[in-house]
Formats: structure tokens, C-alpha cells, sequence
């Protein structure tokens, strides 16, 4: 398979790069890369399919929100977690949907912390909830035979600058965020959130 993995420098997205690559052809996109892409910009979304041409699936592994006390958070904190982990996901599957095989797939990324609390992660936890609520609910709407899958990940091992962010969570390693990744691409499921806690 062809597949277009988008935020492949970073630490989740190089690890679902890395297993993918093993068996497939793998494109690893992202702002730092030529060619590169903003998600945040919609336009530089077109501009980079319109350079790639198809894949058989899209990996996301893509996201940013702000992390405050509740209570210091405001509007425009909330609106930058919406926009920076949800629409410019959505954004991604909404422009490239026409650029994926049919049968093919899309894999979005959310986190832990849709289930699990930390302290100043509620924006997070907001953006990462709204991620897989869509992802269960839009899945069955997907034409063409499309899947649309998420992986949520827990804080990584080979992330240790998160790890005080993270008391008492379990790091878990790139190896198994990258199997979450090949489990969605590879698989059959639709609808689905891989859960590594």
C-alpha cells in the first residue's frame, strides 16, 4: 500500500511511520518537510495532495492544544484545542477523502486524556473526545468502502519531556503506538478506537 503519514517527525507519527514502513510504501509528511503541510491551513492541504497524487490510506498524527488550570483557561484556548487537534484533522479527511483508493482508510490520532485526567489537560481532553466521538460516529457514513479509524495513545517511552505531565502513567513504547497504527491500516475495523493505555 501507499500510505501518507502526516506529523511524521513527531514522536507519535514517526513511530506509526516506522512499523508501516516494513511493509509499505510510506510518504512522511509534515510542516518541517519538502513537501510539507499545515493542517492548520486548509489550502496547504489541497496543495499537498494535488503534489502527492492517491494513497490507500492516510494516518494523522497530528495535534496541538494549550494546557492550562480550568480555571485560567479562556475562549480562545478552547477554540485553539478545537482547531489544532480536531478540524485540522477533520480538515485532512474532508480534503483527502477524494485522494484515497476506494477500500482505503483514514487513522486519526486522539489520547489518553479523552479518558484519563491531568492536571491543565482539559482542553486536550475536550479536543481528543470530540476526535473520537467523530470518529465512531462518521465511520459508517464513509463512502467508497472507507474505514476511518483513531489511535490513542498514552504519554510515549521515548517522550520523557512528558512524562512529569503524566504522574503515575505507564510510558508505553513506540513499538506498540506503531502496531495500533499497522492494526488500523491493515485491518478491517471501522469506527474503531485503539485504546493504549
Amino acid at each position: 500500500m501507499r500510505i501518507l503519514v502526516v506529523g511524521a517527525t513527531g514522536h507519535v507519527g514517526s513511530a506509526a511511520a516506522e512499523a508501516l514502513r516494513k511493509k509499505h510504501e510510506v510518504v512522511g509528511v509534515s510542516r518541517s518537510t519538502d513537501p510539507g503541510v499545515d493542517l492548520l491551513d486548509p489550502a496547504s492541504i489541497v496543495r499537498l495532495f494535488e503534489r502527492l497524487g492517491r494513497f490507500d490510506a492516510v494516518v494523522s498524527a497530528f495535534g496541538s492544544a494549550p494546557f492550562k488550570a480550568v480555571t485560567e483557561l479562556g475562549p480562545e484556548d478552547y477554540a485553539a484545542a478545537f482547531e489544532g487537534k480536531v478540524m485540522s484533522q477533520l480538515n485532512l479527511l474532508r480534503l483527502g477523502l477524494d485522494h484515497v483508493a476506494d477500500g482505503g482508510s483514514f487513522t486519526l490520532t486522539t489520547g489518553i486524556l479523552a479518558r484519563e485526567p491531568i492536571p491543565t489537560g482539559s482542553a486536550a481532553a475536550m479536543a481528543n473526545g470530540a476526535v473520537e466521538s467523530f470518529v465512531m460516529s462518521a465511520a459508517g457514513e464513509m463512502p467508497r468502502g472507507i474505514r476511518l479509524n483513531a489511535v490513542s495513545p498514552t504519554v510515549l517511552a521515548s517522550a520523557p519531556g512528558y512524562h512529569d505531565a503524566f504522574p503515575g502513567f505507564e510510558p508505553v513504547s513506540d513499538e506498540r503506538v506503531g502496531q495500533a497504527f499497522v492494526r488500523s491500516v491493515e485491518g478491517i475495523a471501522s469506527g474503531r478506537v485503539y485504546e493504549l493505555d
